[in-house]
Parts: structure tokens; C-alpha cells; sequence
């Protein structure tokens, strides 16, 4: 198995600041927007090098996004942040009307995603995020699984044209991936290689899946681990290609059960090369308060629940 480093553990929501401050300076187009949450979604760099760039629009998300698809028109690219809950959930008419629907060049910062916010509990946590903008026609949907991987896929986000949601969390996790990668949107990532099953991990969870397949290797089992930071446009051609090879599947997700990566990786499956898949996520729930780590346990999102869900799917074969 290849050897991944932890390099030092950092929050993703620090990666999409430093991917912020690097886009403003490469592109005088990019703007940021955020509702009250600078210091929350780490816009201080930017927000300190680019006053006239920056633009405070208190807590007032509808606003915020209204305003953005505006600038996007005159030909800024804006960048607007806020808690993921609020910036999908308390915004979602504006987002498919004046973003989605309108075809506008905004980028959408979500932060503190999934149950690893923590202890601010279940109504600032979403687990039903990527359903609600998977689901609107034209939105780009990234999930980067650490703080190098958010730097890079936040500099892309700049680059494209059109419509992206970019999600990345509140907790220091491990930073394990290339810190000069260039990150191709729509792009799977090979971590593992292997021939027994597929694990498709996204977010947080590549990690976890990275620690499973090495608890698979000690069993005799060898796990490919395929990291899905886009999840729409989903890479249809990796998904078929490794499933093909190893016909097992378990994907893995800091998600709800429905509408996330999961039922998009079956979809492409029940089409083109049908294969008994597992499950990880964090089922038909809302969250709950409690520390990053416990939570995650307490949900299944974990190393040892891939192992054992890759067991489950080997013994459908």
C-alpha cells in the first residue's frame, strides 16, 4: 500500500481561505461575500488584502446571494461563505432562481458541513447538503477530503465558469494529499489500488477509507480507495472501470443517506455494470451535539465501519 502522511492536522474551512487570498491574487475579478462569518470561514487574508473586494453582508444569507449573482453579471467572481446549513437550507429558492436557474458565475463556501461541526448540535449541522445542490440543474458539487486538497479545489472553483458548491468542515483532520496539486474538477483520485473491492470515499471520509483498506490488508483483503472530491459532475468513467475490476462496492459519505454520493454512485452502477454495493453514512438523521470524533463513531463514519461494510459487500459477490 502506498504510504500517506498525515502532514499535520488543519481544518478544510483554512484550506478555502488560503485558496481564497491565492485566487484574489491571481484573479482581480474574485470577490468574497459572507454573512458575518469571516473569521468562521477563515476570509481574514483576503478581507485584509483586498478591502474593496470584500464585502459584509451581516446575517442576511438571501441577501448575500442576491447580491452575488448581481456581481457575477457585471463579471465578478464571487465567492459567498457561510455555515453550510445556512448558505444551502435558509437560501435555496435564491440559489435555483438567481444562481442555478440564471446560470451565474457564483461560488458557493460552505462551511462547518456534516455532523463535524460538532457541538453547536443539529440545527447548525447539515447532513442533507449535497442532496439539495446535487439536484439543481448546472451546480458543480466538491467535496475536498483535506486542507490541501480545499486550497487547490478552491483555486479551480475560481477558474470555472459557471455555478459550484464547494463544502469543507470545521475540524482538523489529517492533510495528507500533495500540497502543489492542481485539482481537476469532475476528476476521481486512485489512493489505493486493489482488486477485491471498490471503496468510494468523500470528504472526511477518504482518510477513513485509506485506514480501512489497511485494516483489509491485514485480513487478506485488498480494498481500492477512490477519493470522489467532485461529486457532481461525477467521474462515471472511474467508478465503472474500478468496479469492473473488483465487482464490490462500499461508498462512504458525511452525508445523509439520501441524494449524496452514495445513491449517485448506484445510479451510475444499475446502468452500466450492476454490483452489490454497502453503504456508509449517516442514515435518515439529523445530528446531534457532541464532539467531531464521538459523533463520528456514534454514526458509523469510521474506519473500522468501511472494513466492516467491504466485508458485507465481498460476501455479496
Amino acid at each position: 500500500m502506498k504510504e500517506y502522511i498525515d502532514t499535520g492536522k488543519k481544518d478544510t474551512r483554512s484550506g478555502f481561505g488560503a485558496g481564497l487570498y491565492e485566487a484574489g491574487k491571481k484573479d482581480p475579478r474574485v470577490v468574497a461575500l459572507t454573512a458575518d462569518l469571516k473569521g468562521s470561514l477563515k476570509m481574514d487574508a483576503f478581507a485584509e488584502e483586498f478591502p474593496e473586494r470584500f464585502f459584509e453582508c451581516g446575517i442576511a444569507e438571501a441577501n448575500m446571494v442576491g447580491v452575488a449573482a448581481g456581481m457575477a453579471i457585471t463579471g465578478k467572481v464571487p465567492f459567498v461563505g457561510s455555515f453550510a446549513e445556512f448558505v444551502t437550507g435558509r437560501v435555496y429558492d435564491q440559489i435555483r432562481q438567481e444562481v442555478a436557474y440564471g446560470e451565474t458565475n457564483v461560488k458557493i463556501a460552505a462551511s462547518h458541513a456534516g455532523i463535524t461541526l460538532g457541538e453547536d448540535g443539529a440545527t447548525h449541522q447539515t447532513m442533507e447538503d449535497i442532496a439539495l445542490m446535487r439536484a439543481l440543474p448546472g451546480m458543480v458539487v466538491i467535496n475536498p477530503c483535506d486542507y490541501n486538497q480545499t486550497k487547490a479545489a478552491t483555486i479551480a472553483a475560481a477558474k470555472y465558469v459557471g455555478p459550484v458548491y464547494l463544502r469543507f468542515g470545521r475540524p482538523s483532520v489529517p492533510n495528507f494529499t500533495p500540497a502543489d496539486q492542481d485539482f481537476e474538477i469532475g476528476k476521481a483520485i486512485v489512493m489505493e489500488e486493489g482488486k477485491d473491492v471498490s471503496v468510494f470515499a468523500t470528504g472526511h471520509l477518504v482518510w477513513e477509507a485509506i485506514q480501512a483498506a489497511r485494516l483489509l490488508e491485514g485480513e487478506g483483503v485488498a480494498a481500492e480507495v477512490i477519493d470522489i472530491a467532485t461529486i457532481k459532475p461525477l467521474d462515471e468513467k472511474a467508478v465503472i472501470a474500478s468496479v469492473m475490476k473488483t465487482r464490490a462496492v462500499v461508498v462512504a459519505e458525511e452525508h445523509n443517506a439520501f441524494g449524496g454520493l452514495g445513491e449517485a454512485v448506484a445510479g451510475v452502477l444499475a446502468k452500466a455494470f450492476p454490483a452489490p454495493v454497502e453503504f456508509v453514512n449517516g442514515g435518515d438523521k439529523f445530528g446531534q451535539s457532541g464532539k467531531p470524533a464521538q459523533l463520528m463513531s456514534v454514526y458509523g463514519l469510521d474506519a473500522a465501519h468501511i472494513a466492516e461494510a467491504a466485508k458485507r459487500a465481498l460476501a455479496r459477490k
